[in-house]
């Protein structure tokens, strides 16, 4: 009788624990500007699940803000960029004036989204801490508008030097750190003051920042030159060059700040498929990784289990597991994903 109690009992935990909801080791969203389709994907993480939302700007880059209500994407307007390669666009449809889309992260409704006009040929957007204000780069003008995000409309313009592209703001909010691809330096934004108050000669094409946690460093991708550039914050001078991949793009930090991965794209005619990982405490490269054809775009998941790549030769972002830096899942996605974030599950 003991015993048919204790088999009813094993049977009724097995019974429980087989009910048990099974916990995905990822969870979140991330999301994809595709800039050769017209659009954004947003994945699901967990389930691997992707829906396709189109844009009526061509999307360079997006963003989450931090408390994951808002999605911003910026990008010229499609129609004047209709069968062009991003690397081969005419003269008319790089000047035109672009859009930033304010759009609600959770219900991705594109149609009820803030459309706000900013420069020429917008790059890239960040949003502060507080989801107060929006900042953009624009090439053609070699300037960051300041956007009001309740607003909805440019309420500054700091200049920049040539050609700014990615950027980033310091841990603390009161630097923006922006990359000028044609001026070879790192332009340094006093946020309270909106303007610039330093520039850092860094090396050929700098493209993308990251900050270390604390702030002390930031490391730049140098397209031209194959390396990616080391700051040091407080003297505001490069301090070391690290060798990494073909052309690398963009740039992201762990969030413990040990390790730097580093998307190398290589060129149009021969796409590099491999990220760098750079250990921050040796500032040297300690994994290289194979993803997808034209590696681009890089975040990593606010856990800093997981690092995601846009490949934007192969349409795909390659989900990396950082604890034994290999790719497990390569997801199909929109046309030409460029510019990714992620926004963790239930914010």
């Amino acid at each position: 009788m003991k015993k048919r109690i204790v088999m009813i009992g094993l049977l009724g935990l097995a019974f429980a624990v087989w009910r048990l909801p099974i916990v995905s080791a990822a969870e979140g969203f991330v999301y994809t500007a595709n800039e050769r389709g017209n659009s954004i994907s947003a994945i699901d993480v967990s389930s691997g699940q992707v829906k396709n939302i189109g844009t009526r700007i061509t999307p360079h880059n997006v963003q989450v803000s931090r408390d994951g209500r808002l999605l911003l994407a910026v990008g010229p307007v499609a129609d004047m960029t209709a069968n062009q390669s991003p690397m081969k666009m005419t003269d008319a449809a790089k000047m035109a004036r672009g859009r930033l889309l304010i759009i609600d992260a959770e219900t991705l409704a594109v149609g009820s989204a803030a459309d706000i006009e900013i420069g020429r040929h917008p790059a890239h957007v960040i949003i502060d801490a507080q989801g107060k204000r929006a900042y953009a780069t624009n090439s053609g003008d070699n300037n960051v508008l300041v956007i009001d995000v309740a607003q909805k409309k440019v309420v500054g313009e700091i200049k920049t030097g040539k050609f700014p592209h990615g950027l980033r703001m310091s841990p603390n909010g009161r630097e923006i750190y922006v990359a000028n691809v044609n001026d070879n330096g790192v332009s340094v934004i006093d946020t309270m003051h909106s303007k610039e108050v330093a520039h850092i000669p860094v090396g050929k094409a700098p493209v993308q920042v990251s900050f270390t946690p604390d702030g002390g460093r930031a490391y730049v991708s140098l397209r031209d030159e194959n390396n990616v550039a080391v700051i040091d914050t407080a003297q505001r001078k490069k301090i070391a060059t690290i060798a990494v991949g073909r052309n690398p793009i963009q740039v992201f930090i762990t969030p413990d700040g040990r390790y730097v991965y580093v998307a190398n794209q290589g060129t149009e005619a021969d796409p590099d498929n491999t990220v760098s990982v750079i250990d921050t405490e040796k500032n040297n490269v300690i994994a290289t990784i194979e993803t997808g054809k034209g590696a681009h775009g890089v975040v990593v998941s606010d856990d800093g289990r997981h690092a995601f790549i846009a490949n934007i030769v192969d349409d795909t972002v390659s989900v990396i597991d950082t604890a034994t830096r290999k790719v497990t899942n390569n997801i199909k996605v929109g046309k030409g994903p460029n510019g990714i974030t992620f926004r963790r599950a239930n914010r």
